[in-house]
C-alpha cells in the first residue's frame, strides 16, 4: 500500500496487521500439534500472505466503536480463518478450478484435492472454536460469543456466502439480470465483509443503529470489492494479480463487466465508493480510516 496515497490507512495497518498475524500463528495447529498434512495445508494456506482486509476491518469497526484492548485480534482471526476456508474450496477442480493463490500453487495443487477440502473444513470449525474458546478464557462474556458465532455463521451459510458461491456456479453459462448478479455478489463477498465489520461492533458493545451504519458501508465496499475482482479479472494479469485472469469469461460467470460492461462497471465502483465515503462521516474521528479504505478497496490494481 502507498504511504502517500493512503497516510491514515497506512498507519494503521502497519500497526494493526503484526498483531493479527501473531494471534493466526497461535490459533493455527502447530506442526508438534497436528503433524498430518491438513495442519501443514491449514497453515500453508492461511499464512500465505493476503491483505488481511476482513479482520482489518473489524479491528477497524471495534476502535471506531470505543473498544479497547487486544481481544479484538484473536476476534479477528476467527473471520480470516473463515475467509480462507472459502478460498480453499473456491479453488478446488469442483468450483473454479484455480492452480495459483497469491502467486503460489493453491492448496489442492500442493496438497491434493482430497487433503485442500478437508483443511477448508478444518479451518471453517476452527473458526468457531476460537470465538468460543475466548469466551471460556473470560475474555469475553457469553452472551458477546453467542452474538459474534450468529453473526459469523449466519454471513457464511446458506443464506449468504455458500448461498451466493452456490448460485455463481450454477448461473454459469445463463442469461442473467443486472439484480441476479448484484445479489450474488453480495452474498459470496459481501456478507463476510459486512460481517467483519459488525463483529468489530459487537465486541465493542456498539448500539444496534452503530451497527447499522456498520452494515451500511460494509455493504458498500463489499460490492465495490466484488465488481473490482470482475474487472481485474479481464484486465490484470497473474503477476499482479497472484492467481488466474479471463477465467471468469472463459466459464461464462455472472459479472457486473459481462452484464453492463467495462465502462459501466466502474461507473458502479466509483458510486458505491462515494457512497461508502459519505458513510464515513457517522464513525468519528476514525472517519478518515474509512474513507481511505473505501478508496482502497476500489483502487486494487492500479
Amino acid at each position: 500500500m502507498e504511504k502517500n496515497r493512503f497516510p491514515i490507512l497506512h498507519d494503521f495497518i502497519e500497526k494493526t496487521k503484526s498483531p493479527i498475524e501473531r494471534e493466526l500463528l497461535n490459533v493455527l495447529p502447530s506442526s508438534p500439534q497436528s503433524p498430518l498434512a491438513i495442519g501443514r495445508a491449514m497453515r500453508y494456506s492461511v499464512m500465505s500472505g493476503g491483505k488481511r482486509l476482513r479482520p482489518l476491518l473489524l479491528v477497524l469497526a471495534h476502535r471506531a466503536c470505543g473498544g479497547k484492548g487486544n481481544t479484538v485480534f484473536r476476534v479477528a482471526c476467527s473471520i480470516e480463518l473463515v475467509h480462507t476456508f472459502s478460498l480453499i474450496h473456491d479453488d478446488l477442480p469442483s468450483m473454479d478450478d484455480d492452480d495459483m493463490r497469491r502467486g503460489k500453487p493453491t492448496c489442492h495443487k500442493a496438497f491434493g484435492e482430497g487433503i485442500a477440502v478437508l483443511a477448508g473444513d478444518a479451518l471453517l470449525a476452527l473458526a468457531f472454536e476460537n470465538l468460543a474458546s475466548i469466551s471460556n478464557s473470560r475474555a469475553i462474556s457469553s452472551e458477546t460469543a453467542v452474538r459474534l458465532i450468529a453473526e459469523l455463521a449466519g454471513a457464511t451459510g446458506a443464506h449468504e456466502m455458500m448461498g451466493g458461491q452456490a448460485a455463481d456456479l450454477l448461473h454459469e453459462g445463463k442469461k442473467v439480470s443486472l439484480p441476479r448478479v448484484r445479489r450474488i455478489h453480495e452474498q459470496k463477498t459481501g456478507a463476510l465483509i459486512r460481517a467483519s465489520l459488525r463483529m468489530g461492533g459487537i465486541l465493542a458493545g456498539a448500539s444496534e443503529r452503530m451497527l447499522a451504519r456498520l452494515s451500511g458501508y460494509g455493504e458498500r465496499i463489499g460490492l465495490a470489492f466484488q465488481i473490482t475482482d470482475d474487472i481485474l479479472n479481464l484486465q490484470s494479469t497473474p503477476e499482479k494479480l497472484g492467481k488466474a485472469v479471463q477465467n471468469d469469461l472463459e466459464r461464462k460467470k455472472p459479472t457486473y463487466p459481462s452484464v453492463i460492461g467495462i465502462g459501466r462497471s466502474c461507473e458502479a465502483v466509483r458510486r458505491l465508493t462515494d457512497e461508502a465515503k459519505k458513510d464515513a462521516k457517522h464513525f468519528g474521528k476514525f472517519r478518515g480510516h474509512f474513507e481511505e479504505m473505501a478508496e482502497f478497496v476500489a483502487s486494487r490494481g492500479n
